[in-house]
Protein backbone atom coordinates (compact mmCIF):
# COMPACT_ATOMS: atom_id res chain seq x y z
CA UNK A 1 0.00 0.00 0.00
CA UNK A 2 1.22 3.46 -0.67
CA UNK A 3 2.16 6.17 1.96
CA UNK A 4 -0.41 8.51 0.24
CA UNK A 5 -2.89 5.86 0.49
CA UNK A 6 -2.31 4.92 4.09
CA UNK A 7 -2.29 9.21 5.01
CA UNK A 8 -5.80 9.31 3.12
CA UNK A 9 -7.21 6.43 5.37
CA UNK A 10 -5.83 7.42 8.26
CA UNK A 11 -6.91 10.79 7.79
CA UNK A 12 -10.33 9.66 6.84
CA UNK A 13 -11.21 7.65 9.52
CA UNK A 14 -9.81 9.91 12.26
CA UNK A 15 -12.19 12.62 10.46
CA UNK A 16 -15.27 10.25 10.48
CA UNK A 17 -14.47 9.25 14.10
CA UNK A 18 -14.86 13.07 15.00
CA UNK A 19 -17.79 13.84 12.94
CA UNK A 20 -19.48 10.62 14.57
CA UNK A 21 -18.53 12.43 17.28
CA UNK A 22 -19.54 15.90 16.89
CA UNK A 23 -22.07 15.96 14.46
CA UNK A 24 -24.36 12.88 15.01
CA UNK A 25 -23.64 12.41 18.78
CA UNK A 26 -22.88 9.22 18.65
CA UNK A 27 -21.23 7.67 21.77
CA UNK A 28 -17.01 7.87 21.79
CA UNK A 29 -16.86 4.04 22.50
CA UNK A 30 -18.48 3.06 19.42
CA UNK A 31 -17.26 5.95 17.51
CA UNK A 32 -13.78 5.01 18.35
CA UNK A 33 -14.17 1.39 17.33
CA UNK A 34 -16.08 2.08 14.26
CA UNK A 35 -12.66 4.37 13.10
CA UNK A 36 -10.76 1.62 13.98
CA UNK A 37 -12.48 -1.11 11.77
CA UNK A 38 -12.43 1.55 9.10
CA UNK A 39 -8.61 2.49 9.48
CA UNK A 40 -8.10 -1.31 9.90
CA UNK A 41 -9.88 -2.31 6.94
CA UNK A 42 -8.30 0.35 4.47
CA UNK A 43 -4.79 0.09 5.51
CA UNK A 44 -2.63 -2.92 5.34
CA UNK A 45 -4.22 -4.87 7.82
CA UNK A 46 -7.15 -5.49 5.96
CA UNK A 47 -9.34 -8.28 7.04
CA UNK A 48 -7.62 -10.34 8.85
CA UNK A 49 -5.62 -8.63 11.25
CA UNK A 50 -7.80 -5.50 12.17
CA UNK A 51 -10.15 -6.91 14.99
CA UNK A 52 -6.93 -8.44 16.52
CA UNK A 53 -5.12 -5.68 16.37
CA UNK A 54 -7.96 -3.84 18.03
CA UNK A 55 -8.09 -6.14 20.60
CA UNK A 56 -4.54 -6.36 21.36
CA UNK A 57 -4.50 -2.67 21.99
CA UNK A 58 -7.26 -2.54 24.28
CA UNK A 59 -6.05 -5.26 26.13
CA UNK A 60 -2.54 -3.79 26.15
CA UNK A 61 -3.53 -0.32 27.28
CA UNK A 62 -5.98 -2.23 30.41
CA UNK A 63 -3.13 -4.07 31.08
CA UNK A 64 -0.99 -1.41 32.07
CA UNK A 65 -3.50 1.27 33.53
CA UNK A 66 -6.76 -0.86 34.13
CA UNK A 67 -5.80 -1.25 37.70
CA UNK A 68 -3.98 2.07 38.20
CA UNK A 69 -6.85 3.71 36.89
CA UNK A 70 -9.27 1.69 39.46
CA UNK A 71 -6.92 2.53 42.31
CA UNK A 72 -6.77 6.18 42.15
CA UNK A 73 -10.65 6.68 41.34
CA UNK A 74 -11.46 4.15 44.76
CA UNK A 75 -8.82 6.30 46.47
CA UNK A 76 -10.43 9.73 45.50
CA UNK A 77 -13.68 8.39 45.84
CA UNK A 78 -13.12 8.00 49.41
CA UNK A 79 -11.34 11.34 49.91
CA UNK A 80 -14.52 12.67 48.68
CA UNK A 81 -16.64 10.55 51.42
CA UNK A 82 -13.92 11.66 53.84
CA UNK A 83 -15.07 15.54 53.02
CA UNK A 84 -11.26 16.13 52.26
CA UNK A 85 -11.57 18.60 49.36
CA UNK A 86 -13.31 21.17 52.07
CA UNK A 87 -11.32 21.49 54.42
CA UNK A 88 -7.96 21.57 52.10
CA UNK A 89 -9.79 24.80 50.60
CA UNK A 90 -10.22 26.27 53.72
CA UNK A 91 -7.07 25.33 54.65
CA UNK A 92 -5.13 26.87 51.86
CA UNK A 93 -7.31 30.49 52.05
CA UNK A 94 -5.93 30.42 55.76
CA UNK A 95 -2.75 29.62 54.84
CA UNK A 96 -2.12 31.47 51.83
CA UNK A 97 -5.03 34.20 52.48
CA UNK A 98 -7.27 35.11 49.47
CA UNK A 99 -4.56 37.20 47.00
CA UNK A 100 -2.44 33.61 46.43
CA UNK A 101 -5.32 31.40 46.59
CA UNK A 102 -5.70 31.33 42.77
CA UNK A 103 -2.16 29.53 42.61
CA UNK A 104 -2.47 27.65 45.76
CA UNK A 105 -5.96 26.15 44.91
CA UNK A 106 -4.72 25.69 41.09
CA UNK A 107 -1.17 23.90 42.61
CA UNK A 108 -3.37 21.64 44.55
CA UNK A 109 -5.10 20.55 42.13
CA UNK A 110 -2.96 19.51 38.99
CA UNK A 111 -1.01 17.93 41.60
CA UNK A 112 -2.63 16.20 44.73
CA UNK A 113 -6.08 15.43 43.57
CA UNK A 114 -5.98 14.08 40.11
CA UNK A 115 -7.25 10.61 41.62
CA UNK A 116 -10.35 12.15 42.13
CA UNK A 117 -12.79 11.99 38.82
CA UNK A 118 -13.09 15.31 37.43
CA UNK A 119 -16.13 16.56 37.56
CA UNK A 120 -17.17 14.98 40.97
CA UNK A 121 -13.91 17.25 41.95
CA UNK A 122 -14.94 19.97 40.31
CA UNK A 123 -18.68 19.52 41.49
CA UNK A 124 -17.34 19.70 45.21
CA UNK A 125 -14.49 22.36 44.58
CA UNK A 126 -16.27 25.26 42.70
CA UNK A 127 -19.14 26.24 45.47
CA UNK A 128 -15.69 26.43 47.78
CA UNK A 129 -13.91 28.24 45.26
CA UNK A 130 -17.05 30.72 44.22
CA UNK A 131 -17.68 31.64 48.16
CA UNK A 132 -13.74 32.31 48.55
CA UNK A 133 -13.61 34.37 44.90
CA UNK A 134 -15.33 37.01 46.89
CA UNK A 135 -12.48 37.57 49.64
CA UNK A 136 -10.43 38.17 46.56
CA UNK A 137 -12.01 41.21 45.45
CA UNK A 138 -13.56 42.20 42.38
CA UNK A 139 -11.79 39.60 39.62
CA UNK A 140 -12.24 36.99 42.16
CA UNK A 141 -14.49 35.23 40.11
CA UNK A 142 -12.30 34.92 36.86
CA UNK A 143 -9.07 34.83 38.66
CA UNK A 144 -10.47 31.40 40.68
CA UNK A 145 -12.34 30.03 38.03
CA UNK A 146 -9.30 30.31 35.85
CA UNK A 147 -7.11 28.83 38.27
CA UNK A 148 -9.99 25.71 38.62
CA UNK A 149 -9.67 25.17 34.89
CA UNK A 150 -6.19 25.41 34.42
CA UNK A 151 -5.32 23.09 37.65
CA UNK A 152 -7.89 20.18 36.54
CA UNK A 153 -7.00 20.15 32.91
CA UNK A 154 -3.45 20.25 33.07
CA UNK A 155 -3.37 17.66 35.66
CA UNK A 156 -5.39 15.34 33.69
CA UNK A 157 -2.75 14.75 31.02
CA UNK A 158 0.75 16.19 32.68
CA UNK A 159 0.33 14.08 36.62
CA UNK A 160 0.33 10.95 37.61
CA UNK A 161 -2.37 9.42 38.36
CA UNK A 162 -4.22 11.64 36.16
CA UNK A 163 -6.39 9.02 33.77
CA UNK A 164 -4.42 11.31 30.97
CA UNK A 165 -0.98 10.83 31.76
CA UNK A 166 -1.81 6.99 32.60
CA UNK A 167 -2.59 6.53 29.53
CA UNK A 168 0.41 8.21 27.90
CA UNK A 169 2.78 6.88 29.98
CA UNK A 170 1.71 3.22 28.71
CA UNK A 171 1.19 3.59 25.31
CA UNK A 172 4.60 5.20 25.14
CA UNK A 173 6.11 2.85 27.85
CA UNK A 174 7.39 5.29 29.87
CA UNK A 175 8.04 4.05 33.46
CA UNK A 176 5.28 6.14 35.60
CA UNK A 177 8.33 7.39 38.33
CA UNK A 178 9.47 8.92 35.27
CA UNK A 179 6.10 10.34 33.90
CA UNK A 180 5.66 11.61 37.52
CA UNK A 181 9.45 13.43 38.23
CA UNK A 182 9.24 15.04 34.70
CA UNK A 183 5.78 15.87 34.61
CA UNK A 184 5.91 17.37 37.99
CA UNK A 185 8.74 19.63 37.66
CA UNK A 186 6.92 20.70 33.81
CA UNK A 187 3.45 21.35 35.37
CA UNK A 188 4.35 23.54 38.61
CA UNK A 189 5.91 26.56 36.29
CA UNK A 190 2.84 25.49 33.75
CA UNK A 191 0.43 26.37 36.58
CA UNK A 192 2.17 29.31 38.03
CA UNK A 193 2.46 31.23 35.17
CA UNK A 194 -0.34 30.89 33.44
CA UNK A 195 -2.40 31.70 36.37
CA UNK A 196 -0.23 34.84 36.45
CA UNK A 197 -0.66 35.66 32.79
CA UNK A 198 -4.18 35.67 33.13
CA UNK A 199 -4.58 37.53 36.42
CA UNK A 200 -2.36 40.21 34.60
CA UNK A 201 -4.64 40.02 31.47
CA UNK A 202 -8.14 40.39 34.03
CA UNK A 203 -6.48 43.51 35.41
CA UNK A 204 -5.86 45.05 32.11
CA UNK A 205 -9.37 44.80 31.29
CA UNK A 206 -9.90 41.26 30.08
CA UNK A 207 -12.76 40.73 32.35
CA UNK A 208 -16.11 42.65 31.98
CA UNK A 209 -18.34 42.07 34.99
CA UNK A 210 -21.47 43.16 33.66
CA UNK A 211 -20.93 40.95 30.70
CA UNK A 212 -19.02 37.97 31.81
CA UNK A 213 -20.17 37.54 35.25
CA UNK A 214 -23.45 36.26 36.90
CA UNK A 215 -23.44 38.87 40.07
CA UNK A 216 -26.42 37.54 41.43
CA UNK A 217 -26.23 34.12 41.28
CA UNK A 218 -25.23 32.08 44.19
CA UNK A 219 -24.26 28.27 44.42
CA UNK A 220 -27.24 25.99 44.79
CA UNK A 221 -28.42 22.56 44.96
CA UNK A 222 -30.73 22.70 42.16
CA UNK A 223 -27.74 23.46 39.39
CA UNK A 224 -25.46 20.55 41.20
CA UNK A 225 -28.11 18.23 41.50
CA UNK A 226 -29.21 18.87 37.34
CA UNK A 227 -25.09 18.74 36.29
CA UNK A 228 -24.90 15.70 38.29
CA UNK A 229 -28.52 14.13 36.18
CA UNK A 230 -26.60 14.81 33.01
CA UNK A 231 -23.50 13.33 34.66
CA UNK A 232 -24.86 9.70 35.25
CA UNK A 233 -27.34 10.08 32.31
CA UNK A 234 -24.15 10.38 29.83
CA UNK A 235 -22.04 7.77 29.81
CA UNK A 236 -19.29 10.00 27.69
CA UNK A 237 -15.97 11.45 28.05
CA UNK A 238 -13.21 10.70 30.07
CA UNK A 239 -11.66 13.30 33.21
CA UNK A 240 -11.79 16.64 31.25
CA UNK A 241 -14.42 16.24 28.84
CA UNK A 242 -17.97 14.90 27.40
CA UNK A 243 -17.92 15.62 23.62
CA UNK A 244 -21.46 16.92 23.84
CA UNK A 245 -22.25 20.01 25.35
CA UNK A 246 -25.60 20.76 27.47
CA UNK A 247 -28.24 21.83 25.07
CA UNK A 248 -27.83 25.31 26.92
CA UNK A 249 -25.71 26.48 29.57
CA UNK A 250 -26.87 25.92 32.80
CA UNK A 251 -27.52 28.32 35.75
CA UNK A 252 -27.57 27.98 39.30
CA UNK A 253 -30.93 29.18 40.98
CA UNK A 254 -30.22 31.72 43.27
CA UNK A 255 -30.11 30.86 46.79
CA UNK A 256 -29.90 27.60 48.84
CA UNK A 257 -27.08 25.27 49.75
CA UNK A 258 -26.54 22.17 47.95
CA UNK A 259 -29.38 19.50 48.78
CA UNK A 260 -28.01 16.01 47.78
CA UNK A 261 -24.36 17.76 46.55
CA UNK A 262 -21.36 16.84 47.73
CA UNK A 263 -20.62 19.74 49.43
CA UNK A 264 -20.16 20.71 53.47
CA UNK A 265 -23.78 20.37 54.23
CA UNK A 266 -23.68 16.92 52.41
CA UNK A 267 -21.83 15.04 54.99
CA UNK A 268 -21.15 16.90 58.39
CA UNK A 269 -19.53 14.55 60.10
CA UNK A 270 -16.70 13.75 57.62
CA UNK A 271 -16.35 17.91 57.20
CA UNK A 272 -16.70 18.96 60.94
CA UNK A 273 -15.03 15.97 62.31
CA UNK A 274 -13.05 14.47 59.80
CA UNK A 275 -9.18 13.45 60.08
CA UNK A 276 -6.68 15.83 59.63
CA UNK A 277 -5.42 16.96 56.02
CA UNK A 278 -2.20 14.89 56.62
CA UNK A 279 -4.19 11.81 57.81
CA UNK A 280 -6.95 12.11 54.70
CA UNK A 281 -4.22 13.02 52.08
CA UNK A 282 -1.13 10.72 53.98
CA UNK A 283 -1.78 6.78 52.05
CA UNK A 284 -1.91 9.07 48.45
CA UNK A 285 0.92 11.33 49.47
CA UNK A 286 2.86 7.95 50.40
CA UNK A 287 2.06 5.90 47.30
CA UNK A 288 3.26 8.99 45.00
CA UNK A 289 6.39 9.04 46.64
CA UNK A 290 6.81 5.31 46.45
CA UNK A 291 6.20 5.58 42.85
CA UNK A 292 8.63 8.49 42.38
CA UNK A 293 11.23 6.52 44.85
CA UNK A 294 11.77 4.05 41.96
CA UNK A 295 12.58 6.80 39.71
CA UNK A 296 15.19 8.01 41.64
CA UNK A 297 16.73 4.97 42.08
CA UNK A 298 16.89 4.24 38.37
CA UNK A 299 18.38 7.25 37.37
CA UNK A 300 21.31 6.45 40.38
CA UNK A 301 21.51 3.36 39.13
CA UNK A 302 20.34 1.38 42.19
CA UNK A 303 19.18 -2.05 41.74
CA UNK A 304 17.19 -3.59 44.70
CA UNK A 305 14.56 -6.11 44.51
CA UNK A 306 12.52 -4.61 47.51
CA UNK A 307 12.59 -1.25 46.26
CA UNK A 308 11.57 -1.96 42.90
CA UNK A 309 8.51 -4.31 44.00
CA UNK A 310 7.40 -1.22 46.68
CA UNK A 311 7.95 1.70 43.69
CA UNK A 312 5.96 -0.45 41.72
CA UNK A 313 2.82 1.67 40.72
CA UNK A 314 0.52 -0.61 41.00
CA UNK A 315 1.75 -1.66 44.38
CA UNK A 316 2.26 1.93 45.39
CA UNK A 317 -1.29 2.61 44.18
CA UNK A 318 -2.38 -0.20 46.34
CA UNK A 319 -0.80 0.68 49.35
CA UNK A 320 -2.40 4.32 48.61
CA UNK A 321 -6.20 3.04 48.43
CA UNK A 322 -5.70 0.97 51.41
CA UNK A 323 -4.40 3.34 53.44
CA UNK A 324 -6.96 5.71 52.65
CA UNK A 325 -9.55 2.81 52.89
CA UNK A 326 -8.83 2.21 57.10
CA UNK A 327 -8.59 6.33 57.33
CA UNK A 328 -12.13 6.26 55.81
CA UNK A 329 -13.35 3.25 57.71
CA UNK A 330 -12.72 4.65 60.85
CA UNK A 331 -14.01 8.26 60.51
CA UNK A 332 -17.35 7.00 58.47
CA UNK A 333 -17.76 3.50 59.22
CA UNK A 334 -18.11 0.79 57.10
CA UNK A 335 -21.65 2.66 55.11
CA UNK A 336 -19.32 5.14 54.13
CA UNK A 337 -16.68 3.03 52.45
CA UNK A 338 -18.96 0.66 50.61
CA UNK A 339 -20.98 4.44 49.89
CA UNK A 340 -17.16 5.40 48.36
CA UNK A 341 -16.58 2.05 46.97
CA UNK A 342 -19.93 1.61 44.71
CA UNK A 343 -19.42 5.57 43.64
CA UNK A 344 -15.59 5.12 42.74
CA UNK A 345 -16.43 1.85 40.81
CA UNK A 346 -19.60 3.41 38.70
CA UNK A 347 -17.46 6.41 37.77
CA UNK A 348 -14.60 4.12 36.82
CA UNK A 349 -16.35 2.21 34.24
CA UNK A 350 -16.34 5.06 31.54
CA UNK A 351 -13.22 5.87 31.95
CA UNK A 352 -11.77 2.27 31.68
CA UNK A 353 -13.45 1.59 28.78
CA UNK A 354 -12.94 5.06 26.60
CA UNK A 355 -9.36 4.72 27.47
CA UNK A 356 -9.03 1.13 26.31
CA UNK A 357 -10.86 2.23 23.08
CA UNK A 358 -8.73 4.99 22.47
CA UNK A 359 -5.05 2.54 22.89
CA UNK A 360 -7.42 0.14 20.43
CA UNK A 361 -7.18 2.88 17.83
CA UNK A 362 -3.57 4.34 18.75
CA UNK A 363 -2.66 0.63 17.68
CA UNK A 364 -4.63 0.33 14.67
CA UNK A 365 -2.77 3.68 13.58
CA UNK A 366 0.34 2.37 14.81
CA UNK A 367 0.42 -1.12 12.81
CA UNK A 368 -1.29 0.31 9.27
CA UNK A 369 2.08 2.07 8.76
CA UNK A 370 1.54 5.33 9.82
CA UNK A 371 4.61 5.51 12.07
CA UNK A 372 6.82 4.51 9.48
CA UNK A 373 5.81 6.96 6.85
CA UNK A 374 6.09 9.66 9.67
CA UNK A 375 9.62 8.75 10.21
CA UNK A 376 10.89 9.28 7.28
CA UNK A 377 9.78 13.34 7.29
CA UNK A 378 11.58 13.95 10.73
CA UNK A 379 15.11 14.17 11.56
CA UNK A 380 17.15 13.32 14.49
CA UNK A 381 16.49 16.69 16.15
CA UNK A 382 14.35 17.89 19.34
CA UNK A 383 12.62 20.82 19.07
CA UNK A 384 10.56 20.57 15.64
CA UNK A 385 9.28 16.87 16.48
CA UNK A 386 8.18 18.24 20.39
CA UNK A 387 6.58 21.16 18.52
CA UNK A 388 4.87 18.51 16.12
CA UNK A 389 3.57 16.09 18.45
CA UNK A 390 1.74 19.34 20.40
CA UNK A 391 -0.20 20.91 17.02
CA UNK A 392 -1.01 16.77 16.20
CA UNK A 393 -2.67 17.05 19.80
CA UNK A 394 -3.85 20.41 19.58
CA UNK A 395 -5.73 19.97 15.96
CA UNK A 396 -7.27 16.26 16.99
CA UNK A 397 -8.57 18.27 20.69
CA UNK A 398 -10.15 21.38 18.69
CA UNK A 399 -11.52 18.56 16.79
CA UNK A 400 -12.68 15.82 18.97
CA UNK A 401 -13.12 17.94 22.07
CA UNK A 402 -11.79 15.54 24.15
CA UNK A 403 -8.61 15.98 26.12
CA UNK A 404 -7.68 12.43 26.80
CA UNK A 405 -8.58 11.19 23.65
CA UNK A 406 -6.42 13.88 21.53
CA UNK A 407 -3.58 13.19 23.74
CA UNK A 408 -4.03 9.14 23.36
CA UNK A 409 -4.40 9.33 19.76
CA UNK A 410 -1.25 11.84 18.89
CA UNK A 411 0.95 9.90 20.83
CA UNK A 412 -0.17 6.66 19.17
CA UNK A 413 0.48 8.18 15.59
CA UNK A 414 3.39 9.53 16.98
CA UNK A 415 5.18 7.16 19.18
CA UNK A 416 6.48 4.43 16.35
CA UNK A 417 8.18 8.08 15.28
CA UNK A 418 10.13 8.03 18.58
CA UNK A 419 13.14 5.71 18.59
CA UNK A 420 14.65 6.84 14.98
CA UNK A 421 14.67 10.56 16.61
CA UNK A 422 16.39 9.52 20.00
CA UNK A 423 13.63 11.74 21.97
CA UNK A 424 13.25 10.02 25.44
CA UNK A 425 9.45 8.72 24.87
CA UNK A 426 8.74 11.19 28.00
CA UNK A 427 9.05 14.01 26.62
CA UNK A 428 6.75 12.89 23.70
CA UNK A 429 4.12 12.17 26.03
CA UNK A 430 4.41 15.65 27.68
CA UNK A 431 4.22 17.04 24.42
CA UNK A 432 0.83 15.05 23.21
CA UNK A 433 -0.23 15.92 26.46
CA UNK A 434 0.31 20.01 26.82
CA UNK A 435 -0.90 19.59 23.26
CA UNK A 436 -4.50 18.48 24.30
CA UNK A 437 -4.73 21.16 26.43
CA UNK A 438 -5.25 23.77 23.72
CA UNK A 439 -8.59 25.25 23.25
CA UNK A 440 -11.27 23.59 25.93
CA UNK A 441 -14.21 25.05 24.02
CA UNK A 442 -18.41 24.12 24.09
CA UNK A 443 -17.91 20.33 23.32
CA UNK A 444 -16.17 20.09 27.18
CA UNK A 445 -18.36 19.33 29.75
CA UNK A 446 -15.97 21.25 31.87
CA UNK A 447 -16.70 24.12 30.26
CA UNK A 448 -20.08 24.39 30.97
CA UNK A 449 -19.75 23.20 34.88
CA UNK A 450 -17.24 25.95 35.32
CA UNK A 451 -19.65 28.14 33.57
CA UNK A 452 -22.25 27.18 35.87
CA UNK A 453 -21.53 26.62 38.98
CA UNK A 454 -18.90 29.46 39.06
CA UNK A 455 -21.45 32.22 37.95
CA UNK A 456 -20.41 33.05 34.94
CA UNK A 457 -21.95 33.96 31.40
CA UNK A 458 -21.12 31.82 28.18
CA UNK A 459 -18.67 34.87 27.14
CA UNK A 460 -16.97 34.46 30.71
CA UNK A 461 -16.65 31.04 30.29
CA UNK A 462 -14.28 31.32 26.95
CA UNK A 463 -12.07 33.91 28.52
CA UNK A 464 -11.65 31.79 32.12
CA UNK A 465 -11.81 28.07 30.32
CA UNK A 466 -10.53 28.18 26.64
CA UNK A 467 -8.42 30.99 26.89
CA UNK A 468 -6.54 30.54 30.46
CA UNK A 469 -6.91 26.40 29.27
CA UNK A 470 -5.19 27.65 25.66
CA UNK A 471 -2.71 29.62 27.78
CA UNK A 472 -1.14 27.12 29.86
CA UNK A 473 -0.50 24.79 26.90
CA UNK A 474 1.08 26.99 25.23
CA UNK A 475 3.05 27.59 28.47
CA UNK A 476 3.91 23.95 28.74
CA UNK A 477 5.61 23.57 25.17
CA UNK A 478 7.61 27.12 25.65
CA UNK A 479 8.40 25.40 28.63
CA UNK A 480 9.52 22.00 27.69
CA UNK A 481 11.29 22.69 24.77
CA UNK A 482 14.35 23.93 27.23
CA UNK A 483 13.54 20.79 29.63
CA UNK A 484 14.42 18.51 26.67
CA UNK A 485 18.09 19.64 26.16
CA UNK A 486 18.34 18.47 29.55
CA UNK A 487 17.79 14.74 27.99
Amino acid sequence: MSDLAVLASTAVAIVATVVLIVRFHVNPVISLILGSLGLGLMTRLGFGKTVETITKGFGDIMADVGLLIAFGVLTGSMLKELGAIERLVDRLLRVFGPERLPYSMALTIATLLQSIYLDVLLVISAPLARSASRQIGPLGTPRMAAAMAIGLECGIVLMVPGVGTLALAALLHVPLGTMLLWGLLLIIPTVVFSVAIMTFLFRRGFWNTAADEIVAVEEAGAAVAEVMEKEQAAPVGVGATQTAAPARPVTPAPGGAPVDGPGPAARPRAAEHGPSLLVSFGPLIVALLMIASGAIAQAANVRNTVMAFFSNPVVALLVGLIGTLVVTRHFTGRGGVEKAISSGFKESGQILILTAVGGSLAAVVAAGGLGDILRGYFTAGTFLPLVVVWLVAAVLHVAVGSVTISAITAAGILAPVAPALGIDPVLIALAAGAGSLFCVHVTSNTFWLLQSLLGQTTRGALKTTTVAVSVASVVAILLLLPISLLF
